[in-house]
């Protein structure tokens, strides 16, 4: 049986996932495969902090890179370091080397994706990144094959599981955006520097791979507009439930005629839609595509197991196109024009919260305004805060996004807003 030796570049949580699984799954990994694979080396900064770890026989730590990227006998380097500095420069060194690559570096991809993937189909090897995005949901391999015969006209998906955490208990037991996000640290959910998270960078990088993916464009981080979740308030998921609708943090690629729309942002989701119903820390990814109309993936969208599930799986299937002598087969294809669309002219429908003067002709004031910006309004509920003060929650027709921010700043001209709490838009069922 051949043997394919591998190198793990970095040993952290994902790394060890990975590492535990190619142990305790080796014989079923044999039997799929046809081949032994073997972990060769690790690549750490410090080998003494891992001493609690044993390693098979055919194992070593190396401190050097240079000892896997010119050891011939290693085919295929398993990067699980994070970054895109030294990240970059062992991908691209292995790929030169010719060697295979495996990775979890969603940071990397998005800022550099395209480049090396033409740098793999260059070196006639293979660069696989499933576990870039969503963890263990095996979307990118759904993409690249089982929905290669589609033209995918949109991916909508809740990509990061920090966030839909917080915004699942804000919403089921009324908790503060502060308080959730301590409880969120303090399992583990979030880091200390939540920024990434809930200012949606995360899921913009996600989303910048699926769109490259998708499209055939060759899309990068800074091709995302974002907004993250700081200033979601429980009294906007209140008024949401009213109206039937539950809020998430979505990532949203679409290609219409008018061009590429790549948008992170957190939105009301009718409590129809199959994405409402996705809770706690999962993540979900729902697809279009002219064949197959709608597909949804599901499940754990990180941690040590299910993102090394995803870095197992890629490593199977790399095993085998050395075994076979077919790596280097995905030629990435890109056209020329990728048109982004400006997130002012794409249309939905908005829900404000406003807080007015509580008197007798402030609600003709707003819907004159409201008919200025030639919007028209689908819902309204006041509620009296005090004899001075009511709040108005307000969902609009479908328009641009300039007309909104028109709009508001109508709002902030009529004496009677005392302030303009909360604009959240809303996606179609």
């Amino acid at each position: 049986m051949t043997t394919i030796k591998i190198a793990l570049l970095g040993f952290g949580t994902v790394a060890q996932g990975t590492f535990n699984l190619l142990q305790d799954n080796a014989e079923l990994i044999r039997n799929r495969t046809g081949v032994n694979v073997e972990i060769s080396k690790i690549f750490v900064r410090n080998p003494d902090k891992y001493s609690h770890i044993t390693l098979p026989e055919t194992a070593q730590y190396v401190t050097d890179i240079d000892e896997v990227l010119k050891d011939d006998s290693i085919q295929m380097v398993v990067e699980l370091m994070g970054g895109t500095t030294f990240a970059k420069d062992c991908v691209e060194g292995a790929l030169k080397a010719k060697k295979n690559v495996v990775t979890a570096n969603k940071d990397l991809l998005a800022e550099s994706g395209p480049y090396l993937l033409d740098l793999a189909s260059k070196n006639g090897v293979d660069l696989r990144f499933e576990a870039s995005v969503l963890g263990g949901i095996p979307i990118i391999r759904t993409l690249y094959e089982s929905l290669a015969g589609n033209r995918i006209t949109e991916i909508i998906g809740i990509m990061n599981g920090t966030t839909n955490f917080i915004l699942t208990k804000m919403s089921e037991e009324g908790l503060s955006y502060q308080d959730v996000l301590k409880e969120a640290q303090d399992l583990g959910y979030a880091e200390a520097d939540p920024t990434a998270d809930v200012e949606g960078l995360d899921a913009a990088r996600k989303l910048a791979i699926l769109a490259s993916i998708s499209f055939n464009r060759r899309i990068f981080f800074e091709d995302v507009s974002v907004e993250g979740i700081t200033s979601i308030d429980t009294e906007d998921i209140k008024f949401g439930k009213e109206f039937g609708y539950n809020i998430k943090l979505l990532g949203i690629a679409k290609e219409t005629s008018q061009g590429l729309s790549l948008n992170v942002y957190p939105a009301f989701i009718p409590t129809t839609h199959p994405l409402a119903s996705v809770r706690g820390s999962y993540n979900a990814i729902y697809v279009k595509g002219n064949g197959i109309d709608d597909v949804m993936l599901y499940g754990r969208g990180a941690g040590s197991l299910p993102t090394g599930s995803s870095v197992v799986s890629d490593i199977m299937e790399v095993a085998k196109n050395i075994s076979y002598n077919e790596t280097g087969r995905l030629k990435p294809f890109y056209y020329d024009q990728k048109n982004i669309y400006s997130p002012g002219k794409i249309q939905s429908s908005y829900y404000l919260r406003l807080e007015v003067d509580n008197k007798t002709g402030v609600l003709a004031k707003i819907s004159a305004k409201l008919a200025e910006q030639k919007i028209s309004v689908l819902s309204i509920v006041q509620r009296n805060m005090d004899p001075e003060t009511a709040v108005l929650a307000i969902v609009t027709s479908k328009c641009p996004r300039s007309y909104i921010l028109n709009l508001i700043d109508s709002f902030n001209s009529l004496r009677s807003v005392k302030s303009v709490n909360s604009v959240i838009r809303i996606m179609e069922a």
